[in-house]
């Protein structure tokens, strides 16, 4: 279990300024909607003990002003960031919902929009409150809107999970978020502990198991957090005009492969620099997200986004060489949409020997996530710039590629389907697969003949 800190040490921890928001107007009837008996005498106490009036405290923020010192490549520090901030104070009556705290919130979202402000949320719930009943639990799809106008609006929506998130407001604030952080040995699930299975696993219902499931993008420990979320608000608030740069090429290679089969044999070369090489090169800092929100992960495809060497945000999406699941494509997808809607441009590295292809890649929807990233692709509200650093293989590599604006490295190729599976759907011996290669006409070269692709690049001078 993390530590448990009050909502505004919470605020101090990450803010470098604070200013409250008015809380909106309105009175209780004696005891609440429902007339619980003792819901005022509960409220009174809570108040007393812990300052404040309601379950969350709202206002206006500054991030990242004594954040950063210079950053890496030479340029001014990043920051600083304003942004609309909500708190959870969980020693009030468990940080739980009711409509006084809906009033709160959506005075708070309203705000942001308003202002064109970036929402931060430091969440520890145990939910709806019981005393309001219904009313309270309603609260939810009132938040809900408020985080949906937000989205529609633009604007970047950051999560940041205490111990405990738990029911509502896990599955509205925290869930429902662009980024959603978590502090290690939070508890975090729909679930609270007195409601769950008799012997459910305890593990089941942590931070860890979320970031596992791909429902949490990251854990951060309680001492890093400032410095995290200031940089998230850097990079998802600075839209940035026109496409992402082409990146240099890597590669010891600057000729091109002289035949099909040398371009295969270059791309599946151990030596070769790979998807995370490219990105150290491009970005000065970068940050990323994890998981496709629908319970999966892939650690052969990674990203999120960073501040690229010209001083722009950009959005990434890699694949590092192994075949790509579900939960990659879709992790992919998501970020693209993100961006679109944040007018953060896209870079996308193709490496890939194709899409999973066992029994469990298709259980967990291969075909539908593969869709799914064509078309938010194809769609896309920002301009995607792809390079192609490695293998292409077929369907699986072409889902990731921007159309109109795909390159390619010296040492990579792209093709409708490998050579060895080419050779076999044609019934062809193995002495044979070399030759295919070249009928695939699968090399750089051969591409941007055929229009495949726009141009090669290669390794920048001196580099």
């Amino acid at each position: 279990m993390s530590e448990r800190i009050s909502a505004r040490e919470a605020i101090a921890l990450v803010t470098d300024s604070f200013a409250e928001l008015p809380s909106p107007g309105g009175t209780f009837p004696p005891d609440g909607p429902l007339a619980w008996k003792g819901y005022d005498d509960a409220r009174a106490r809570a108040a007393a003990r812990t300052g404040e009036e309601e379950s969350v405290v709202c206002g206006i923020a500054t991030f990242g002003t004594a954040s950063f010192g210079t950053t890496t490549d030479g340029r001014a520090p990043l920051g600083p960031v304003t942004g609309l901030l909500i708190a959870f104070e969980f020693g009030f009556l468990g940080g739980s919902l009711g409509e006084r705290t809906g009033d709160r919130l959506e005075a708070a979202y309203d705000y942001a929009r308003t202002h064109r402000l970036p929402v931060v949320s430091l969440v520890a719930t145990g939910g709806s409150r019981m005393q309001e009943g219904m009313l309270a639990l309603t609260q939810l799809q009132r938040v809900a809107r408020q985080s949906a106008l937000t989205r529609e609006a633009g604007l970047a929506q950051i999560a940041v999970l205490r111990d405990p998130t738990t029911g509502g407001g896990w599955a509205t604030l925290g869930a429902g978020s662009d980024v959603t952080l978590a502090l290690p040995g939070a508890q975090v699930a729909f679930a609270g502990s007195r409601v769950r299975p008799p012997g459910a696993d305890p593990a089941a219902y942590t931070a860890e198991a979320q970031v596992a499931a791909g429902s949490v993008d990251a854990l951060v420990p309680q001492d890093g957090l400032r410095e995290t979320l200031a940089l998230w608000l850097d990079l998802l608030t600075r839209p940035a005009a026109g496409a992402a740069p082409v990146p240099s090429a890597l590669g010891d290679a600057t000729d091109l492969p002289a035949t099909g089969w040398d371009a295969v044999e270059r791309a599946r070369s151990p030596e070769r620099p790979r998807a995370d090489a490219y990105l150290d090169a491009y970005f000065s800092r970068r940050v990323a997200i994890g998981g496709d929100r629908c319970g999966g992960t892939d650690e052969g495809m990674v990203c999120g986004f960073g501040r690229a060497r010209d001083g722009r945000t950009v959005a990434y999406a890699a694949q590092r060489g192994t075949p790509t699941r579900p939960a990659g494509y879709r992790t992919a997808a998501r970020l693209v949409r993100l961006a679109g809607r944040l007018g953060i441009p896209v870079l996308t590295l193709v490496d890939t020997p194709g899409a999973a292809n066992d029994a469990d890649a298709e259980r967990q929807g291969a075909g539908a996530a593969i869709a799914d990233l064509f078309a938010a692709l194809a769609t896309a509200r920002v301009p995607v710039t792809t390079l192609v650093i490695g293998e292409g293989g077929s369907g699986g590599a072409l889902a990731l590629a921007a159309p109109g604006n795909t390159w390619a490295t010296p040492d990579s190729y792209f093709s409708v389907i490998a050579p060895e599976s080419a050779a076999a759907i044609l019934k062809r011996p193995a002495d044979e697969v070399r030759a295919t290669a070249a009928q695939l006409r699968l090399r750089p070269q051969d591409l941007l003949d055929l229009g495949v692709i726009r141009g090669v690049t290669h390794r920048r001078p001196g580099a």
